[in-house]
């Protein structure tokens, strides 16, 4: 569950740091896209995002979790990577701000599927 916290942090915050860039430079907060550029930014989510994803099935993988939770983390993977995608190939504000709203529902999900299916693997065969 950290890994899971600690990578979707990344495509998360720069999501938001991307609609929102003119503020953080105003601010002088060194945000990636005020020090480093949309593009590298755009880059990094594209790349964090499929980390994310990949560790996001382990659970399944190791044998903590059942094919019930693998399903539902493959599936919000896929839908994760689809905003990642979109923001890396578009350089317009609404996929990042759709990305980083998407991420706060699928941080939610991932978990709530986690706990689903401990609790359905408790009582049924899966």
């Amino acid at each position: 569950m950290f890994a899971i916290i600690f990578l979707w942090t990344p495509p998360h915050s720069w999501a938001l740091a991307l609609f929102r860039k003119s503020d953080y430079d105003r601010a002088g907060v060194p945000m990636m896209p005020v020090v480093a550029g949309e593009r590298s930014t755009r880059t990094q989510i594209l790349v964090y995002s499929g980390i994310l994803v990949l560790a996001t099935l382990l659970p399944a993988v190791v044998g903590t979790s059942t094919w019930l939770y693998a399903a539902a983390a493959a599936i919000l993977g896929g839908l994760f990577l689809r905003h990642a995608w979109k923001v890396y190939r578009d350089n317009g504000m609404r996929t990042a701000r759709a990305l980083f709203f998407f991420s706060i529902l699928y941080l939610f999900l991932i978990f709530a599927a986690l706990l689903l299916d401990r609790a359905l693997a408790a009582h049924l065969p899966l």
